[in-house]
């Protein structure tokens, strides 16, 4: 089988294992599934989640990661052959996912920076790039949200990593990538042209695709009502981890059109069900 698997609240929390689960994600690659680890995080570039996974003791490589930084430079590469000037807003990560896969990126900093001491507006300060993609930028200031919205009002195409309106860490929750979207996306008066995260399909298409595998045959496992959406969004079947955000009573009361596949409380529940997945 191949396993969508998200991170943060079923692999791990915050800087702690998950107990378990890495474990029968190893058990299940050795007999033979294949394993791809899916997130919305666009701050941080995808190979470096791998030394990360593996200390929790999870099967890993350097081709076994997308995240919504990622897949959105897949995106953008792949639908928008016309595109070659990037403005990035967003972490290193985001900005380094463009810049492999040929992009001329300018990042929201510089062209803060040139609209600040220069006095010119954010389109010419970027260079006048050919889309906007958008994700977490935790230095985000006033005038990267302006040089954004002044390319998109000039015609680049807006694209969000994706929308999640929050973002959780240990010390509570912060605003998310979606938070930034809406803010270059109320400024700009235009909506971004696609989310490419979760509960979108197209995380999970990338994912499915840099394996050579079809999404449908995929089962997602993950924590959030939106990583459910997702892996029905694609036709995948679906694993609801009661380790991370979701409750079990929230599950329980899910309409019948939103739930999914099986739900499992811990890894044990996990293997048992992955077990009975693989069978059926």
């Amino acid at each position: 089988m191949l396993l969508l698997v998200d991170l943060d609240g079923v692999v791990y929390r915050g800087s702690e294992s998950v107990p378990g689960v890495a474990k029968v994600l190893a058990d299940r690659a050795a007999a033979g599934d294949t394993v791809v680890y899916v997130t919305n995080n666009a701050m941080h570039y995808r190979g470096d989640y791998v030394p990360r996974l593996a200390a929790h003791g999870a099967p890993v490589g350097p081709d076994r990661v997308v995240t919504s930084a990622s897949a959105s430079a897949v995106y953008v590469r792949d639908h928008m052959p016309s595109v070659r000037r990037v403005l990035a807003v967003g972490a290193a990560g985001l900005e380094r996912e463009l810049r492999e896969l040929g992009f001329d990126v300018v990042t929201a900093a510089h062209a803060a920076t040139r609209m600040s001491q220069e006095g010119i507006d954010g389109w010419a300060a970027a260079g006048h790039p050919d889309a906007v993609v958008v994700g977490l930028d935790p230095q985000l200031t006033y005038l990267r949200v302006a040089a954004a919205a002044d390319c998109v009002r000039a015609g680049a195409v807006l694209i969000a990593t994706n929308k999640d309106p929050l973002y959780p860490t240990e010390r509570g929750f912060r605003p998310g990538a979606g938070s930034v979207v809406a803010a270059i996306e109320t400024a700009s008066r235009t909506m971004s042209r696609a989310s490419i995260g979760k509960p979108e399909p197209y995380l999970l298409e990338a994912a499915a695709k840099l394996v050579n595998a079809d999404p449908r045959e995929a089962v997602m496992i993950g924590d959030a009502l939106t990583d459910v959406q997702a892996g029905r969004a694609v036709g995948a079947r679906t694993v609801l981890m009661l380790t991370g955000v979701t409750t079990r009573e929230t599950a329980d009361h899910l309409p019948e059109g939103e739930r999914p596949t099986v739900v499992a409380a811990d890894a044990d529940g996990l293997a048992s069900v992955l077990a009975a997945l693989a069978d059926g």
